[in-house]
């Protein structure tokens, strides 16, 4: 029995031209095969997820990790900043390496539940404006070319890290909790050990404007590989939480409001009193005043009830008859 084996390239071409050799000669039609298969075009490095969905979940994600590292750059810098999320895209590593800068700061993280990881990938330019801005400087950027970070700006980068560490596995939550957990620290593209050079990585980017001056941006990394395991749950149709968000601030908005102090006073009467005996009283003297149809009780000195003088447990009182029509 002779043992099979694949043909190689060279034979399956020679095949292929005796056949088209074979048929020419027999005065049988041509065959073209890119018109007889139905061939489909797919762009490397696209913004289409089709290969495994349109990771509907991630986007969600992206979106409520927007709004929620908003709290990180805050105390940074002074502002509250405005950051928006980009559709998750899909390249090899060292394609996405390739577009970026030579020197940047990149975080591997840990994902505990997933047996992956992820990288935080932030600009330089935008490290030192957080720096100058955190320390009281201007907010504004360093132009000049960096090719490392002071001690200053390497203990921001650990503490944005872990902040948005926190900020991710929040909005991760209601999809599947995760742990991150930084497990180092890199500031050449080609030297990061995250994962081999013709892996598939989905880049997930985010935009920070900041006023009177070019918007920065960060990036957050995941290995097609990670997040592989987990396809059907990020395709899943996740509602997304701005409906959820719109109410929760109308019941803060509303609780603020409701503790707001105001100033209630009640007018008991109206007296009239000329001038001339205004200008003359003197303390002991008795002014006669008119009891109407109740006590004016006023809001801000604005009339909102009507009431009647009473006694409660020894302390004075006044009962609410009506609402003043206004």
């Amino acid at each position: 029995m002779v043992a099979s084996r694949k043909l190689s390239t060279d034979e399956v071409n020679a095949l292929l031209d005796g056949l088209e050799a074979s048929t020419s000669s027999q005065g049988g039609p041509s065959v073209d095969l890119a018109e007889s298969i139905d061939v489909r075009q797919f762009s490397f490095g696209s913004d289409d997820l089709s290969v495994l969905g349109d990771y509907h979940a991630l986007r969600m994600i992206n979106e409520r990790f927007a709004r929620f590292s908003r709290t990180v750059f805050l105390p940074m810098l002074r502002i509250q900043p405005r950051i928006s999320s980009f559709p998750p895209e899909v390249k090899t590593f060292d394609e996405y390496t390739s577009g970026i800068e030579s020197f940047m700061s990149l975080s591997a993280s840990r994902i505990e539940e997933l047996r992956g990881n992820m990288m935080l990938v932030m600009d330089p330019i935008f490290i030192s404006i957080l720096t100058n801005s955190f320390y009281g400087g201007q907010l504004g950027p360093d132009k000049s070319k960096k090719t490392e970070f002071t001690t200053t700006e390497d203990r921001l980068i650990e503490i944005i890290s872990e902040g948005l560490n926190r900020m991710l596995e929040t909005a991760w939550k209601d999809l599947m909790p995760i742990n991150l957990s930084v497990q180092g620290r890199e500031v050449n593209p080609q030297f990061v050990s995250f994962v081999d050079g013709s892996e598939l990585v989905i880049i997930c980017s985010f935009v920070v404007q900041l006023p009177g001056m070019d918007a920065a941006n960060f990036d957050i990394i995941y290995p097609l590989q990670t997040l592989k395991p987990i396809a059907s749950l990020l395709r899943s149709k996740v509602q997304s939480d701005k409906v959820e968000d719109d109410v929760s601030w109308r019941q803060r908005l509303e609780n603020a409001v409701l503790e707001v102090p105001l100033k209630l006073s009640a007018r008991l009467s109206k007296p009239i009193v000329s001038m001339s005996k205004l200008i003359n009283l003197q303390p002991g003297e008795v002014i006669p005043i008119q009891l109407g149809e109740g006590v004016e009780v006023r809001v801000e000195d604005k009339p909102i009830f009507l009431g009647e003088m009473g006694e409660v447990s020894g302390q004075s009182a006044i009962n609410l008859n009506k609402r003043i029509s206004s």
